[in-house]
């Protein structure tokens, strides 16, 4: 398997100019390396947790994708909110958060809590309102989320409730 599969250069990336002799953006011409110390926290915010962007449209000139941490600290929950029209997907990375919302499957809403470890993963549909808690008195929560969206989305809620069909769309 010593054989080349590709020939470096070659139709990788023909799209990337061929927008009537337009070049492409020199940010998406490249990879961008982040450094953990060089996120941004100039991000929307909830209270009780620290978000903050890692890739973004400020960052590195994404288009269609924000990425970044939350920091939850011990004893604390967010405020209730929802993130729009953006899909949100959750890695755990150190710590317990769980993730609250309303079910409403049963006769009567129930609220729902995920109670998740490091290497948990949590989807968050568009407009789904929840909230992360951090239960641990000692131990900060850390996760990495990525959004199908360009920037994070955060709608603070007065209140969780249940999400119907055609709700927030």
């Amino acid at each position: 398997m010593s054989e080349s599969l590709t020939t470096p250069g070659e139709g990788f990336h023909p799209h990337l100019q061929d927008a009537a002799g337009q070049s492409a953006s020199p940010l998406r011409t490249r990879l961008h390396h982040v450094r953990a110390d060089a996120l941004d926290g100039g991000t929307a915010q909830t209270g009780g947790m620290r978000r903050f962007a890692a890739v973004s449209g400020a960052t590195v000139g994404s288009e269609k994708l924000w990425m970044g941490q939350t920091h939850v600290a011990p004893s604390t929950s967010s405020s209730d909110h929802h993130h729009g029209a953006s899909e949100t997907a959750i890695y755990v990375v150190s710590g317990h958060p769980e993730f609250v919302f309303l079910d409403d499957s049963g006769a009567e809403p129930e609220e729902v809590r995920l109670r998740t470890s490091p290497g948990d993963y949590i989807f968050v549909p568009p407009f789904v309102p929840h909230r992360e808690e951090n239960p641990d008195p000692a131990e900060e929560a850390v996760v990495v989320i990525a959004r199908s969206t360009q920037e994070a989305i955060v709608v603070n809620l007065p209140q969780l409730y249940v999400l119907r069909p055609g709700d927030g769309a």
